[in-house]
C-alpha cells in the first residue's frame, strides 16, 4: 500500500488516521454572553432587551436607496477602500462635527462593521509581546483580537461606581512596549461619555510615547442631556496617532447590515488596508452607494441624540417606582440598572434567573469586567419600541 507515515492499519485492514495536533489561539474562550442570552431568550420565549439592536424598522428611504442601487446594477465588487462617494461623505461629516479633515482618498476605509475595523487596526499594528491597554469593562472582541496577534492585553479597570478613568493605572502601565491603548466613547456598557478635559489629559499622557490609540466610537451620535461627543478626531495631538472606528448599523437601526468604517492618518491607513485586502477585500456595494446618498442630509444623524434620549427618559419614567437604582446613561442606547438592594445573587445567576422565571433577557455586566468583578448591575437596551419598553418595565416593577 506504499508509505504510511501519517496513518496506521487497523487489524481489519482499514486505515486509522493519526490525530491532528494543534494549539488553540484562544484557549478557554467561551461563547459570547450575547449568544448565550439570545439562546436563553429564544428557549424561554423571553422579552429580549439584552442585545444592542433596535426592534423597530429603519428609515424606509434608506432601504429604498439600497434597493435602487441594486436595480441600477451596483452589485459587483466595490473598491477595496470603499466607494469614493461614501468616503467623501464620511470625511465631510467628521469635518462638520469635529473640525478635522481626513483625506477621503487615503485616510478613510469602509469596513464590514466596526468590529472588523477594530480587528484590522489591532492586527495591522500589534506584534507578539507588545502590550495593549484596554479600559475595562470593555466590548468583548478587543482582547481576543489582541491575543490572536500575539499581543498582551493589559486591563485597566475603570473606577466604580461612576466608571471614572483610572489615570494612575494608565500611567503606570504605559511604557516602551505599549503598542496601543483601546478606548470606547461613548462607553458600552456604562453609557459614560468622555469630557474634553479627559481627552486633553490623555493627549498629554501619550505625547512623548510611540503608543497608538484605537478609539471605538460606534455610539458617537447617541449623547444626551446637552453633552457633546468629543471624538479623538477633534483633538489634534490624539488624531495624529489614532485609528477611529465607527458604525452605520448602530446609528441607522440596521445592525444586520454590518457596515462601518475607520479613519486614520495616511501612513497608518496604508497598513490597515493591507490587512483589509486579504481579509474581506471590500464590503457590500449597493449599501455603500445608498449610505453615500443618505449622509448628504445631516439631520439623519444629528437628530439621533434627541430620538434616543426620549426613549431613555421614557423607560426610566416607567421604572421609577421599581427597586432598581441607576444613574441615567450619558450616551449609547444602554442603561445600567443596579439590583444590590434586591438580592445578593451574582449577576450572571440573576440574569439567568430572570430569563428563566420572569421571561426577560438582560446582560450581566460582570462579563465585561476585569476578573469578572460583580457590581450587581444589569445592562438593558432601550433601543426598542415603546411597547417593548412598557413590557420590560412591567416585569422590572414587579421584582
Amino acid at each position: 500500500m506504499g508509505r504510511q507515515n501519517f496513518s496506521e492499519l487497523h487489524a481489519n485492514g482499514s486505515l486509522m488516521a493519526t490525530p491532528i495536533s494543534y494549539s488553540s489561539k484562544l484557549p478557554g474562550e467561551q461563547a459570547s454572553i450575547f449568544s448565550v442570552m439570545a439562546q436563553k431568550a429564544r428557549k424561554y420565549k423571553a422579552l429580549d432587551v439584552s442585545q444592542g439592536y433596535p426592534d423597530f424598522e429603519m428609515d424606509p428611504d434608506l432601504q429604498n436607496l439600497v434597493t435602487g442601487a441594486m436595480q441600477q446594477g451596483k452589485n459587483q465588487y466595490a473598491p477595496l477602500e470603499g466607494l469614493a462617494a461614501l468616503r467623501e461623505q464620511i470625511s465631510l461629516k467628521i469635518q462638520l462635527l469635529h473640525k478635522k479633515t481626513y483625506d477621503y482618498l487615503s485616510e478613510v476605509t469602509v469596513t464590514n462593521g466596526a468590529t472588523q475595523a477594530l480587528f484590522l487596526a489591532i492586527t495591522a499594528f500589534v506584534r507578539p509581546g507588545e502590550k495593549v491597554l484596554i479600559l475595562k469593562p470593555a466590548y468583548d472582541s478587543y482582547e481576543p483580537a489582541v491575543t490572536i496577534s500575539g499581543g498582551i492585553p493589559v486591563p485597566i479597570p475603570l473606577k466604580d461606581p461612576e466608571y471614572e478613568i483610572n489615570w494612575e493605572a494608565l500611567e503606570e502601565n504605559l511604557g516602551p512596549d505599549t503598542r496601543m491603548i483601546i478606548i470606547n466613547n461613548p462607553h458600552n456598557p456604562s453609557g459614560r461619555v468622555w469630557s474634553r478635559e479627559e481627552m486633553n489629559k490623555l493627549a498629554g499622557l501619550l505625547q512623548d510615547t510611540q503608543t497608538l490609540l484605537l478609539s471605538d466610537e460606534v455610539y458617537e451620535h447617541l449623547v444626551f442631556d446637552g453633552r457633546t461627543h468629543i471624538s479623538v478626531s477633534a483633538v489634534s495631538q490624539l488624531a495624529e496617532r489614532a485609528i477611529v472606528c465607527a458604525s452605520f448599523g448602530k446609528i441607522f437601526h440596521n445592525t444586520g447590515w454590518k457596515m462601518g468604517y475607520c479613519v486614520a492618518p495616511r501612513e497608518l491607513m496604508k497598513e490597515i488596508q493591507k490587512i483589509h485586502q486579504i481579509n474581506v477585500f471590500c464590503v457590500h456595494h449597493p449599501t455603500q452607494s445608498a449610505l453615500a446618498e443618505y449622509l448628504k442630509e445631516p439631520r439623519h444623524y444629528l437628530e439621533l441624540s434627541h430620538f434616543y434620549q426620549t426613549k431613555r427618559d421614557y423607560f426610566l419614567r416607567l421604572i421609577r417606582n421599581s427597586r432598581f437604582q441607576w444613574t441615567p446613561a450619558q450616551g449609547t442606547y444602554f442603561q445600567l440598572l443596579s439590583y444590590h438592594s434586591i438580592t445578593d445573587q451574582p449577576d450572571v445567576e440573576y440574569a439567568e434567573w430572570l430569563v428563566r422565571e420572569h421571561r426577560i433577557s438582560t446582560i450581566p455586566v460582570s462579563v465585561f469586567n476585569h476578573n469578572r468583578k460583580d457590581w450587581k448591575q444589569l445592562r438593558i437596551c432601550f433601543a426598542k419600541k415603546d411597547e417593548t419598553l412598557e413590557q420590560a418595565a412591567e416585569v422590572i416593577n414587579k421584582l
